[in-house]
C-alpha cells in the first residue's frame, strides 16, 4: 500500500505532575533525516529516541519535538537564599555609604545574576518508559496520517496510469495510416526521378527494412508490462523507490515511441503520455 512521506503525529500524557508532549512532523527526503529537540532532562536519551523513531518511520525529514510542562504544584525553581542574603547585605551597606533614601531591596535582588537556581529531578526508568510509549504513539499517529495521504496518492497514480494506457490504445489507428503514408511518399519520390526503372522486389525489401525501424509493437508491449507492474508494486509497503525506478522505464518506452511515431497525431498522444507521467513523478518524490 502506498504511504505518503508527509505526515503529522502528536501524543501527550502526565507523569508525576509533568505533562510530557511529543510532536512529529514529516516531509519527503531520500533518506531518514532526524532533527530532535528535547528538554535537558531527556538529552542523554536522544540516541534511544532516534533509534525508536528510525525503526517506526523508515524515511523522511522528521522534526521531533519533546516538551515538558510542569504543573502548578511542581517546584523545580528555587531562590538561592544564601546568595540573596549576600546581595542584601552588600546593597544595604552601599545604600548607607551613599546615604540614599529607602530602597526596595527585594526587587533589586531578584534581578541579580544567579539568584534563581533550578533543581534537577532524577529521571527514573519508569519515566523513560513512559516517554518511549508516547513517542511510539506519536509515530503510530504519524503513520496513520501517512496512510490516509497515501490513499489519495494511490488513487491519483491509478488514474494517471490508466490514462497512459488509454492513450497507448489511441495510437493504434495511426500506426497503419502512417505506414501507408510512408510507402506513398517513397513511391512518389521514386516516380519523380526521370528514367528510373523501379525494381519492385528491391523496393519491397527496402520498405520492409525502413518500416521495421518505425515498428512500435515492442515498445507498446513493454510499456503495457511496465504499467501493470507499477499497479502491482503499489500494493507493497514502502515501495516509493521502486515505483520511481518503474517510472524511469515507463518514460524510456514513451520517449522511444515518440521518436518512432513519425506522425503528428501520434506525437500529440505521446506528449499527453509524458504529461501524465511527469505528474506521477512529482508525487513519487513524496511517496514512502
Amino acid at each position: 500500500m502506498v504511504h505518503s512521506m508527509t505526515g503529522y503525529g502528536k501524543s501527550s500524557g502526565v507523569f508525576n505532575g509533568k505533562t510530557v508532549s511529543v510532536e512529529l512532523k514529516s516531509l519527503n527526503s531520500k533518506s531518514l533525516d532526524l532533527y530532535v529537540k528535547t528538554p535537558n532532562a531527556y538529552r542523554d536519551k536522544e540516541l534511544v529516541i532516534r533509534k525508536l523513531i528510525g525503526e517506526q518511520l523508515e524515511r523522511g525529514k522528521i522534526d521531533v519535538s519533546v516538551s515538558i510542562e510542569n504543573s502548578v504544584n511542581s517546584k523545580n525553581v528555587e531562590i538561592n537564599k544564601e546568595l540573596a542574603q549576600i546581595y542584601y547585605t552588600d546593597l544595604k551597606k552601599l545604600n548607607e555609604l551613599t546615604e540614599n533614601s529607602a530602597v526596595d531591596y527585594i526587587s533589586l535582588i531578584l534581578k541579580m545574576p544567579d539568584i534563581f537556581s533550578q533543581t534537577t529531578e532524577e529521571i527514573t526508568e519508569e519515566e523513560i518508559s513512559f516517554l518511549m510509549n508516547l513517542i511510539q504513539l506519536a509515530c503510530e499517529n504519524l503513520n496513520e496520517f501517512r496512510k490516509q495521504e497515501g490513499q489519495a496518492l494511490e488513487k491519483e497514480y491509478s488514474e494517471k496510469i490508466e490514462e497512459i494506457r488509454y492513450l497507448l490504445q489511441a495510437v493504434e489507428p495511426f500506426e497503419a495510416l502512417r505506414i501507408e503514408t510512408v510507402k506513398e511518399k517513397i513511391r512518389k519520390g521514386l516516380e519523380e526521378i526521370e528514367n528510373t526503372i523501379i525494381d519492385e522486389s528491391r523496393l519491397q525489401q527496402e520498405l520492409i527494412y525502413y518500416l521495421e525501424k518505425l515498428d512500435v509493437s515492442e515498445e507498446k508491449m513493454r510499456l503495457t508490462n511496465h504499467l501493470d507492474y507499477f499497479l502491482e508494486t503499489m500494493k507493497i509497503n514502502a515501495s516509493g523507490r521502486k515505483l520511481g525506478f518503474i517510472t524511469q522505464e515507463i518514460g524510456r518506452e514513451i520517449n522511444t515511441l515518440g521518436s518512432k511515431s513519425n506522425h503528428a497525431e501520434m506525437q500529440k498522444i505521446v506528449v499527453n503520455m509524458k504529461d501524465n507521467l511527469e505528474k506521477i513523478k512529482e508525487q513519487i518524490l513524496n511517496t514512502l
